[in-house]
């Protein structure tokens, strides 16, 4: 188990209740009052002045108050079940306030407060590309979101999807498959395969290695505004979005949208005119996203964090005198001196030194390759 978070997990946990798993008041609050603790120590109309809704105002006047038993119920029984479900082996909490907390996925306008995750938790600081699409894809349409998914997992990314049925299903599996590895960001708690049709999907990818992830609470039930919150965090985690095939109203075309805005890459694979399961992506492509049509593509947009790229590196390196030795750059050097003697993960290291997470990411690419660092579970270690 581990439960990452600098304030204590049951004061997260009361916050996310009290205001009904907003992200938005929440972020309102940890504005002013720095912590969930003393966001839950303040006064009802220190809530309301700060454009909390009244019914959540009301709440926290409710509980303080002691006055409403089923609400002291969800506050204290109900949140000791959510901890205790964050305190099961292969369980994690990670709150926002937490170093190990993805790097990319805080740069975004409304980041989670909170993620509850399932599985190795170590795959959300490895570079992320996000596979999405139609629910009801072509034949050719599930071909080409598992052979991408396969192709992309050997070259060294993390395959990010929804779980959802269709091509987000043929991603996770494609990835699988090829002995990749891949995260599953739900609309639901962590704790439940959302459609049931997936519940085998679900627990082969907690078993293979993969990752679980939801900001909702344990239990909690799939709604309707859930998914598109959901598609922010898809995004948010990854370098960037890949399309396969979408309709021209699917949620898919939402993802993308928040992918844009939040500054990532997006990708569509153009298809038929006349198909409509294809019509979203070429409407993407109009717009502005890029067309692919094979990985290759894909894959040199990306910074140097793949094993496509690391073959490139190294053929590049062995083509050179094995005596010269290149200088280290500015940059190289302070990820160095960041790293220290200690294992660094890479969202830390990003973090530490401030550079942009695509350039640290090259960076240690090229530290790794030229006998600098060395990549270790848990990040990177310096050699001597």
């Amino acid at each position: 188990m581990t439960v990452s978070t600098f304030a204590p997990a049951t004061d997260w946990l009361r916050l996310w209740c009290l205001v009904h798993q907003s992200h938005r008041s929440t972020a309102l609050l940890l504005q002013e009052f720095s912590s969930p603790t003393d966001a839950l120590t303040a006064s009802p109309s220190d809530w309301r002045r700060l454009g909390i809704a009244p019914g959540q105002a009301q709440r926290l006047a409710h509980w303080q108050q002691e006055n409403d038993p089923a609400l002291l119920r969800e506050m204290q029984e109900g949140v000791l079940a959510k901890l205790h479900w964050c305190e099961q082996p292969g369980h994690t909490l990670l709150a926002q306030d937490h170093e190990d907390y993805p790097a990319l996925l805080r740069e975004i306008p409304d980041p989670p407060p909170l993620l509850f995750l399932r599985g190795n938790s170590m795959l959300l600081g490895l570079p992320q590309l996000a596979i999405v699409g139609s629910r009801k894809p072509s034949l050719a349409g599930r071909s080409d979101a598992a052979a991408f998914a396969r192709e992309l997992a050997e070259a060294g990314l993390v395959i990010t999807s929804g779980m959802a049925r269709g091509i987000d299903a043929c991603a996770h599996e494609g990835t699988l498959n090829a002995g990749g590895q891949t995260v599953a960001v739900l609309g639901t708690g962590a704790d439940r395969a959302y459609p049931r049709e997936n519940t085998g999907l679900y627990d082969r990818l907690v078993a293979e290695g993969g990752l679980i992830v939801s900001e909702f609470l344990p239990g909690t039930l799939p709604l309707a505004p859930h998914f598109p919150r959901r598609n922010r965090i898809i995004s948010g985690l990854s370098l960037g979005v890949l399309v396969v095939e979408a309709a021209p109203e699917s949620g898919s075309l939402i993802t993308a949208r928040m992918a844009a805005e939040q500054g990532r890459t997006v990708w569509a694979l153009p298809g038929s005119r006349h198909h409509p399961q294809a019509q979203g992506c070429l409407k993407l492509i109009r717009e502005g996203a890029t067309a692919v049509v094979n990985t290759a593509q894909i894959l040199s947009d990306l910074p140097p964090m793949t094993g496509w790229l690391r073959e490139q590196v190294t053929a590049r390196d062995n083509s050179s005198s094995a005596t010269t030795q290149t200088r280290l750059s500015v940059e190289a050097t302070q990820v160095l001196d960041a790293l220290g003697c200690e294992c660094r993960h890479a969202d830390w290291l990003i973090q530490a030194t401030g550079q942009k997470p695509a350039q640290v990411l090259r960076l240690l690419v090229e530290l790794e390759l030229g006998g600098h660092v060395a990549a270790v579970a848990g990040g990177y270690e310096r050699l001597r």
